[in-house]
């Protein structure tokens, strides 16, 4: 169990992949849960699924369209319910190269990725903190460590959250309120490319339920920072100790490995957006 005792969890992007593995393993652990995605059908389906074991609401939203974060912020404040956890999964995470994205795409990238969970953290965080308990689970991800050619809007918006949560973590501390930053590499989920999930190892792809137990585990033992899987965390670990010319170019060739990969490189640009 968490150790603070959690009432209600938010998830965003909890339709599908990470985000409704998160709702499971959350509600396994007795919590109500408020979960939030632009698919409506799919949210309907996770409370369906759930009926009868804990509370669950659903506030159909799109966070990238304009208005969308407020109608969920406004919609949350007029509900009353104190939330003791945020999950912040919704993400987009576009193949394409950043000359090739057009300026609508990039603005609803930083929307969903770095502004709606900044928004969330700031807005929850304060009663959180009044309270003396709570918890944020950002979901980053391995980019967030070093450049990604072809997806350098994504690592960006990825490393932003992972500092943002390091340094929230010693803004907290005392506090009462924890903060981790789950970091997983390549999962099965449906924006999960077929053919670098095919091309990797084995250990190096991990099933979503896997990546929403190791996110929950660290939030119980206080870590910061969660790398699901050994060989994700050796990787990532041996990336620090480069040249960052080194980490780039090994970048650029797996960039160039995804390319040839996929006859429309960008065909997948919107599947991440739950």
């Amino acid at each position: 169990m968490l150790g603070f005792d959690p009432s209600t969890a938010l998830i965003t992007g909890a339709s599908s992949g990470i985000g409704e593995a998160l709702a499971y393993a959350l509600a396994d652990r007795g919590l109500d849960l408020v979960i939030t995605a632009r698919r409506a059908e799919r949210l309907a389906a996770v409370k369906e699924n759930l009926e009868g074991r804990v509370k669950v609401v659903t506030i159909p939203c799109d966070l990238t369209a304009t208005g969308g974060l407020e109608h969920l912020i406004k919609t949350l404040d007029e509900a009353d319910t104190p939330i003791d956890m945020l999950v912040n999964c919704a993400g987009l995470a576009p193949h394409i190269d950043f000359l090739n994205a057009d300026d609508s795409s990039q603005q609803d990238l930083i929307a969903l990725n770095v502004t709606a969970p900044t928004r969330l953290i700031s807005h929850l965080l304060p009663p959180m903190r009044a309270r003396g308990f709570g918890s944020v689970l950002n979901v980053c991800s391995v980019a967030a460590f070093h450049p990604v050619p072809s997806m350098a809007q994504y690592g960006a918006s990825k490393a932003y959250l992972l500092s943002l949560t390091e340094a929230l973590s010693e803004e907290l501390k005392g506090t009462g309120v924890t903060v981790c930053a789950l970091c997983p590499g390549v999962t099965k989920t449906e924006s999960a490319m077929t053919e670098i999930v095919e091309a990797l190892p084995e250990a190096m792809v991990l099933a979503p339920a896997a990546v929403a137990e190791a996110g929950l585990n660290a939030l119980d033992s206080g870590e910061v920072v969660c790398v699901p899987g050994r060989l994700n965390q050796a990787a990532v670990t041996a990336a620090q100790f480069q040249p960052r010319w080194l980490v780039r170019s090994l970048g650029g060739l797996m960039a160039k490995f995804r390319t040839e990969s996929v006859a429309t490189p960008s065909h997948r640009k919107d599947s991440a957006k739950q």
